[in-house]
């Protein structure tokens, strides 16, 4: 489900009080915010490394299609995430 209130142009970053972080424990990255820990699937992980506090959903995408060229859909997959994610307060507009 997308967040309709999703703004690609404006930049984002990650919640104050939450931090992207490699756990060697979890064998992957994991979003920790003082409550408990997120652990994340490669992809998400992928997508949050570049949220930045100065780039756009937009630019995210650009970047990541670089990357990824081969991968079908991805622009949807990254809305889709990026709105759970802001939904689920992971994520805030600068």
């Amino acid at each position: 489900m997308i967040d309709s209130e999703l703004n690609v142009q404006q930049p984002l970053r990650i919640r104050r009080g939450f931090r992207l972080q490699w756990e060697p424990v979890q064998n992957g990255h994991v979003l920790l915010y003082p409550e408990g820990m997120i652990q994340l699937n490669d992809s998400a992980a992928h997508i949050l490394k570049l949220v930045d506090g100065q780039r756009n959903i937009e630019q995210i995408i650009a970047e990541l299609q670089l990357q990824f060229a081969d991968v079908p859909g991805l622009d949807e997959d990254v809305l889709t995430f990026m709105g759970v994610a802001h939904a689920q307060f992971w994520l805030e507009y600068c």
